[in-house]
């Protein structure tokens, strides 16, 4: 599978840059060199650190994994202050971790403490723009369009190739690892998605696109019988609009077959009729409609807005 995907069990993909020369210690005699001279095309961050520094443990990792992604658009040099004094009392480094960015010579951005990792990339991103690099955000978000257009026609083909494509431009994208899975669901079965799941990241494989992701993969299977008892389910539901039973039956079909309206207004009218059934089983069994489809869906928004006016009448 790791041929299909062109990743490696370890996703995110390693980038096609040498990290080791994008990113280096430094001291007090090569900081010149390596920070003023060395800005002058590229942005450089300087994260000043220190061995006995706890939170510097954890941002190290989190500027090294965006710095490496930028693939070239941005550099990194680290600074000990131990073994660097003078330095760090020049530039008034008064705590550790503190971060500086230098680009064309001169500081343009910082930090100081350890921060989230979507503050560290947006930091990383912000930088690699300024030579020209970085993530093209239009091409990604058009990409990402692509492919769930390729997912709701179920062509696993195409929509693998859009995400693929986003991971290209940003291999940290959290929406493009979950489209990815369930393109491989369209293309292998829920087996193999699961196993792609599985060799990713936790921060990757636990994000809420990827639950929403394994909503959708299982919503599939659940449906893949139903499906063929569409008609008789239908009937069985005009004789007797109280049969929620069938209602849930039929709803799970509808959604398998990506008719998402009919799917959530059949469940909305089971509701309606008795909310109470089952211990409200055609309200959870929305809920999990809404996670499958996907909390941008439009099905998913407009679904949402019937059930609160129904609940809070």
């Amino acid at each position: 599978m790791s041929s299909l995907l062109g990743l490696t069990p370890d996703a995110p993909q390693t980038p096609q840059t040498d990290a080791g020369a994008l990113i280096k210690e430094t001291s007090e005699a090569e900081f010149a060199q390596d920070v003023i001279q060395g800005s002058e095309q590229t942005p450089v961050i300087v994260d000043f650190t220190a061995p006995w520094c706890g939170p510097c443990k954890t941002l190290i990792p989190l500027l090294e994994k965006h710095v490496t992604a930028a693939k070239g658009a941005v550099k990194m040099v680290k600074v000990n202050i131990d073994e660097n004094q003078m330095l760090a009392s020049q530039l008034r480094i008064q705590s550790v971790p503190t971060v500086y960015a230098f680009f064309q010579g001169r500081p343009v951005d910082g930090f100081q403490g350890a921060v989230p990792e979507s503050q560290v990339k947006e930091f990383v991103g912000k930088l690699a723009k300024m030579s020209g690099g970085g993530v093209d955000e239009a091409a990604v978000e058009e990409a990402l369009t692509a492919g769930q257009t390729a997912l709701d026609a179920k062509d696993g083909a195409a929509a693998l190739e859009a995400f693929q494509a986003v991971l290209m431009q940003d291999e940290t994208n959290k929406a493009a690892y979950a489209g990815l899975a369930s393109a491989v669901a369209l293309l292998e079965g829920p087996e193999a998605a699961r196993e792609l799941i599985a060799s990713l990241e936790a921060d990757y494989a636990d994000s809420p696109e990827m639950k929403s992701a394994l909503a959708a993969i299982k919503l599939a299977e659940e449906s893949a019988g139903l499906i063929a008892e569409l008609q008789p389910l239908e009937q069985r539901l005009a004789a007797d609009p109280n049969d929620h039973e069938a209602a849930l039956d039929l709803a799970q079909a509808l959604a398998g077959m990506g008719e998402k309206d009919r799917a959530v207004d059949t469940l909305m009218a089971s509701i309606r009729l008795d909310r109470d059934w089952n211990e409200g089983a055609a309200r959870a069994k929305l809920l999990e409609l809404f996670e499958a489809f996907g909390h941008a869906d439009a099905a998913t928004k407009a679904g949402r807005r019937k059930l609160s006016s129904l609940l809070f009448s």
